[in-house]
């Protein structure tokens, strides 16, 4: 970040006062963002917004006296524009879609580390750094895909960088997908390896799978490449 830059003002929203603490500490951490100030209410985020310029409020959704998303939807109704990252341990998918129509432009899930919050908070910079006009729809699916496109993730351990690179470029390659059996005999590795590979592809949300069925006993998984243009729908 030049001097001319300012940092990213970030305001905490968290009831529990240790997390509200570690969460503006991780946010200190990170260059470019700093944090003015931490609310454990939705009352208090109110009053604080109306007197500290904030872009980015880290909202937890569950406040003591009102729903994140109510106190996001009463401040878009009140004219604050200020972008909103939820974080929550609810997993319900019909509360991360009413965040998206109300501009939560991230979730992160607790518990979280310090790199998964990092992640995402430059993943956010380097969206909101984007400007000007675009030249066409690639460019459009590629600024979207900054902030969407998940971070790298830490591979689990028995798995190598060399081998899961061989088993994405033969997902890759293949429009139709690929069983287990097959990326083995095409990477040269044994079924249950090529299995925990595509395993870790999927739960890094950069493969999917689906069911073979018209076979005696149970269904052969097909794994497909996940482009990304198809990521975070």
């Amino acid at each position: 970040m030049s001097g001319a830059e300012q940092p990213i003002r970030v305001l905490v929203v968290e009831d529990d006062p240790v997390a509200a603490d570690a969460h503006v500490m991780y946010v200190g951490r990170v260059p470019g963002f700093t944090a003015v100030g931490k609310a454990h209410t939705g009352a208090e985020a109110r009053r604080t917004l109306d007197r500290t310029p904030v872009d980015l409020l880290l909202l937890d959704l569950h406040l003591p006296d009102v729903h994140g998303l109510q106190l996001a939807r009463s401040l878009r109704a009140a004219g604050h524009h200020t972008d909103v990252m939820a974080v929550t341990s609810a997993r319900d998918l019909t509360v991360v879609r009413e965040g998206v129509s109300l501009g939560v432009v991230q979730y992160v899930l607790k518990p979280f580390t310090f790199a998964t919050l990092r992640d995402r908070l430059v993943r956010y910079a380097e969206f909101r750094g984007t400007a000007g006009e675009a030249s066409g729809q690639d460019e459009v699916d590629r600024a979207l895909a900054t902030l969407r496109a998940p971070g790298p993730v830490a591979l689990p351990k028995g798995l190598s960088g060399p081998t899961l690179e061989r088993v994405t470029g033969a997902l890759r390659g293949s429009d139709e997908g690929l069983t287990a059996a097959g990326v083995a005999e095409t990477v040269g590795i044994s079924r249950i390896t090529a299995r925990r590979y595509l395993e870790h592809l999927v739960d890094a949300g950069r493969a999917g799978r689906r069911p073979l069925y018209g076979q005696v006993g149970r269904p052969e998984l097909v794994y497909r490449w996940v482009r990304e243009s198809e990521r975070g729908r």
